[in-house]
């Protein structure tokens, strides 16, 4: 169905209307991080890199920067390989309870001291659902018959999934990696409860806000956290679209 040209232009107007109300604030962000002036104002009184330097050279910044990747790192890859096994279950097979998996929210009180550890598995349990996501739209439309063809070749299960399956579903698999990086990257709110001794960038950021006089290196730490954030989900969107692409491509010749 077509709608009416008047009505296309409303809903493009009105999408980008809602568009600048979410992202203008994060263009001022971006702006005053290089304002000569050390509170957030407008128009910008002048142009520097002062407060770049300044975030960089803090160690408190530094430090919290390498915790953060650490976290995201192993929160990925445990929730790309939970992830993994969750999306092939949910496109492969049907049980009792498949339609609620997705849903399922596990709380463990293990009674453990608030460290590094607990923040990534407070991290695990939010990437997750986000890694099944984006794998289950990279197994659905794979053609099993692939891997029947590598079966009957001689090759075993696992085989056939090293050989056959993961490289049709490399692009879903790295888009996961970096949604997953990003989301755990930005994460506040379970970082700030889990967190003990060895805070994440968000947190250290939160906690700089308390400080007028460091608001101009909070404004430039918060920009490296935005432009990172939004040129990893580019190039995930990117690859996850490549994935369909080579999965639908690939039924198509075997259709």
């Amino acid at each position: 169905m077509t709608l009416p040209k008047p009505i296309r232009w409303t809903l493009a107007g009105l999408t980008l209307l809602t568009l600048l109300f979410v992202y203008a604030p994060l263009g001022l962000v971006l702006l005053n991080s290089f304002n000569t002036s050390q509170t957030f104002a407008w128009p910008p009184t002048g142009f520097t890199t002062e407060w770049w330097g300044r975030a960089w050279s803090s160690p408190g910044a530094r430090d919290a920067i390498w915790v953060s990747v650490q976290v995201a790192v192993i929160a990925t890859v445990i929730a790309l390989v939970l992830g993994t096994m969750a999306a092939l279950a949910l496109t492969r097979y049907r049980f009792f309870g498949r339609d609620a998996v997705s849903l399922l929210i596990i709380l463990l009180q293990l009674g453990l001291s608030l460290s590094l550890f607990t923040v990534v598995l407070g991290h695990v349990l939010i990437c997750v659902p986000y890694s099944v996501a984006v794998l289950t739209s990279g197994f659905e439309g794979f053609d099993r018959s692939l891997e029947e063809a590598s079966a009957d070749l001689g090759e075993t299960a696992f085989g056939t999934f090293r050989r056959v399956t993961l490289p049709m579903v490399a692009p879903a698999i790295i888009s996961s990696l970096l949604v997953s990086f990003t989301i755990s990257l930005d994460e506040f709110i379970m970082a700030f409860f889990l967190t003990g001794t060895e805070v994440t960038l968000p947190v250290y950021i939160w906690g700089q806000l308390r400080f007028a006089a460091k608001l101009p290196g909070v404004l430039a730490l918060g920009t490296i956290l935005l432009v990172g954030s939004f040129v990893l989900l580019t190039i995930a969107e990117t690859l996850r679209r490549r994935a369909e692409r080579r999965v639908r491509d690939s039924r198509g010749a075997h259709a």
